[in-house]
């Protein structure tokens, strides 16, 4: 059984540029984890693995709008504004299936370089590589609960390497190998065989 499509092609994470906006964004998410826990109950007896991947999804979700409604409140002593925050995740956002350079973030915020990377950690609570990193996991993520694409296709439509890096980080974070992971989702048999051996 697969968890529910629809939530995770509603959910967006880019920061609400009007209050009205800011509503809208939290209806989504309001709606996509009611949705995510209603399956976690009711696939509770019945399905072990399904509920899992409601509840780590769920989870991600909610983490993304508390950080997103930490940052639109103003950003923690001596780091970004919160439009600088907004400007430079879009920009991560829009450009993980690329090598993306300090420089260029640093540019985006306005800010120096050599200042850039405390003061984005001090904001978001990670250094820009770790963000980058986690978004491109959880693009991956997506990409594997949405379609059939092959490990190897994911890593590198979202800037790693080649599906072995992806292993390697997605093992770390996760505690198991994508492929597992995706299994756990529900993904037919033989798209899975399709995919080619995990390389973790």
């Amino acid at each position: 059984m697969f968890v529910d499509r629809a939530i995770t092609e509603d959910f967006q994470t880019t920061s609400p540029a009007s209050p009205s906006a800011s509503d809208q964004q939290f209806h989504v998410v309001a709606s996509s984890l009611a949705r995510l826990l209603e399956t976690a109950t009711r696939e509770l007896e019945r399905d072990r693995g399904v509920v899992k991947a409601s509840l780590v999804t769920a989870w991600r979700i909610l983490q993304a709008e508390i950080e997103r409604c930490s940052g639109a409140n103003g950003s923690s002593s001596g780091g970004l504004a919160a439009w600088q925050v907004a400007r430079v995740r879009a920009y991560i956002d829009s450009n993980l299936h690329r090598t993306i350079h300090i420089r260029d973030l640093s540019a985006i915020a306005r800010r120096s370089p050599a200042h850039f990377s405390r003061q984005f950690k001090l904001a978001v609570g990670k250094s820009p590589h770790a963000y980058v990193v986690r978004r491109r996991l959880e693009k991956a993520c997506h990409l594997m609960i949405t379609s059939t694409t092959s490990l190897s296709e994911i890593a590198l439509s979202v800037g790693f390497s080649d599906q072995a890096h992806l292993c390697r980080l997605f093992r770390r974070d996760f505690g198991q190998s994508p492929a597992n992971w995706r299994r756990e989702l529900g993904i037919p048999g033989e798209v899975i065989a399709g995919i080619g051996a995990d390389k973790s």
